[in-house]
């Protein structure tokens, strides 16, 4: 049941950050779809190597890994690059690699800062353009997606950039979205709240899950699912768009009333 494209070939997806977490869950997901994967990861191989060989065991298809740091200048243009030389397309690009840097801006080194703009913004932003010119030059009228998060639409304390480098992505896929609809392009959000990321968490013991209208947290395959779909032809009328997947998370505001067994509300933003 492969996924094929207009020539027939099996679909590509580039899936960045793909060992733990959200990007593992996407891998697996779009795995199942019928897509043919490219994986990227940073350092460890450990994690990238077990999500392969799950993949190849239970669909037969061996992912391409491709260790890249994408902060670095030139990563971005040689993993669309290697991507296209060994699978000959790519279809979706899941722009999943990130950084989270909580902290309040007075005490963040400028490295820090830099790191975060570049892996958080720089980096998709590079990965879309060299994404975006493969599929225009092969004709094939692909889909990019952006994973953003609630921190783009709701403010919060210790979150000034990793928060304002997700809503720039966002305001960024509106423009691109408007730029490639001509070639067939789609570009959308995908923004998640919160949601596991070790292999140790349940969603519904977590105990932010019972401050949630849904009641848990949400799991890597609620992302993979949505990407699945809003990249796909039954979404065909669908661009420019940031779809929340957050379990009602960011609804219900500031709460009025302030005790904890309330359920809602992010805590403080100062303490006397």
């Amino acid at each position: 049941m492969g996924t094929t494209g207009a020539n027939q070939q099996e679909k590509v997806a580039l899936v960045t950050g793909a060992g733990i977490g959200i990007g593992r869950g996407v891998a697996k997901v779009l795995a199942e779809k019928g897509y043919r994967l490219a994986l990227t990861y940073h350092s460890s191989d450990e994690d990238i190597k077990a999500v392969s060989q799950d993949i190849s065991h239970t669909y037969g298809k061996e992912p391409l890994l491709i260790q890249s740091d994408l902060s670095v200048r030139g990563e971005a243009e040689q993993t669309i690059k290697k991507t296209v030389e060994e699978l000959g397309r790519i279809d979706l690009l899941v722009n999943n690699a990130g950084i989270g840097n909580h902290s309040v801006l007075t005490d963040m080194e400028e490295e820090d800062i830099d790191m975060t703009i570049h892996l958080d913004y720089r980096a998709p932003i590079l990965l879309s353009k060299y994404a975006a010119k493969e599929m225009i030059a092969r004709d094939i009228p692909g889909s990019i997606i952006f994973i953003t998060s609630s921190r783009g639409e709701r403010a919060y304390p210790k979150d000034s950039i990793y928060g304002g480098m997700k809503a720039a992505l966002m305001r960024s896929a509106q423009s691109l979205a408007l730029e490639w609809s001509r070639h067939g392009i789609r570009v959308n959000c995908i923004a998640p709240g919160a949601t596991v990321n070790r292999l140790d968490q349940n969603a519904e013991d977590e105990p932010l899950g019972s401050k949630i209208p849904l009641g848990r947290i949400g799991t890597p395959s609620d992302i993979g699912e949505a990407i699945a779909w809003i990249s796909s032809d039954k979404a065909s009328y669908i661009t420019g768009i940031n779809l929340r997947i957050d379990g009602g998370l960011i609804l219900p505001g500031m709460p009025e009333d302030t005790s904890p067994e309330a359920g809602y509300g992010w805590g403080e933003v100062r303490q006397d």
